[in-house]
């Protein structure tokens, strides 16, 4: 079986490796080279980079619409196109060339938060379980029908980053065992997404990160989780801009203006939310690394009781 696999960050990296596993993979296709940090030198996706350390041919076209890298790809003359989060949209005539069409490997049990950043909103919305589909690609915007799937609950503490880990190698399991399907003639049964139930998972923007206070402190604590590592939440507190890499609801009523500073100590910093109180355990200040609420403490005695 011939395998061209396309896609372009850490997520995909799992799922290039199962889909290599057997010499199949022939092209890899990834986003261009992008100018990163603070040289703005040229950076390379993960997915070229474990490409190279395979030995793959990387294709890094900056669209696949025209006819000229159509022509490409059909010249690879591929069984099967399989798409991890790439970041590119494929047109119609793309998923028409590979003999099985396109498989893509989605961080959500669809219908459920089709789009692009699943991982995340699952946590802020304080879904309690959560999964992966390998779906057939069609033109919309993760609406075909599905092959296989896993689920997993998600833990009361995980963060964005933990679940995003897990869910790579989930996806990465699942994309194998469809693979062993086809290569012995059984294709999975594609199952049509239930018209019930769609939710879109739009884009991360940074602004979203500023935490507002008269929000209910549980949902703030959902966006903590669902916000680290990046963009990772922030907001004013007691007199500055701190980031907030690690928080606690407290079902309390306190009875204070949100955005009060309730109390400081070893465990944290507790400040009034709309309903109850969040409490701040990681934090870090404007050009300093994330520390503790203790450590935090050590630098800021006025906020020391006594």
């Amino acid at each position: 079986m011939k395998i061209v696999f396309a896609g372009t960050p850490e997520f995909a990296l799992p799922s290039l490796r199962a889909a290599a596993a057997r010499g199949e993979v022939v092209a890899v296709y990834t986003q261009p080279d992008r100018r990163a940090g603070r040289g703005r030198g040229l950076a390379l996706s993960p997915v070229k980079r474990e490409a190279i350390a395979l030995g793959l041919p990387v294709l890094q076209p900056e669209s696949l619409k025209g006819e000229l890298m159509q022509d490409v790809l059909r010249q690879l003359a591929p069984d099967l196109l399989v798409v991890v989060a790439y970041g590119l949209i494929l047109p119609r005539k793309v998923l028409q060339i590979p003999r099985f069409g396109c498989w893509n490997v989605h961080a959500s049990l669809l219908p459920r938060w089709r789009g692009a950043a699943p991982i995340q909103r699952a946590i802020e919305a304080g879904d309690e379980q959560t999964g992966v589909c390998l779906m057939q690609m069609e033109a919309g915007l993760d609406t075909g029908p599905v092959l296989l799937h896993k689920s997993t609950p998600i833990q009361p503490a995980e963060t964005g980053g933990q679940l995003h880990d897990r869910l790579a190698e989930m996806g990465a399991q699942v994309l194998a065992d469809g693979l062993g399907l086809l290569r012995a003639g059984m294709r999975p049964l594609p199952t049509p997404q239930p018209v019930e139930g769609v939710t879109y998972a739009h884009k991360l923007h940074k602004d979203e990160a500023r935490l507002d206070w008269n929000e209910p402190a549980a949902q703030l604590a959902r966006k903590v989780r669902a916000f680290s590592p990046w963009p990772v939440a922030e907001a004013q507190v007691a007199g500055e801009r701190l980031r907030i890499h690690g928080a606690a609801a407290l079902d309390l009523d306190h009875g204070q203006a949100p955005g009060t500073l309730l109390a400081a100590g070893k465990q944290g910093l507790d400040i009034a939310c709309g309903s109850g109180a969040l409490r701040l355990r990681v934090i870090q200040r404007e050009g300093g690394k994330a520390i503790t609420a203790a450590d935090y403490l050590n630098a800021r005695h006025d906020l020391v009781a006594g």
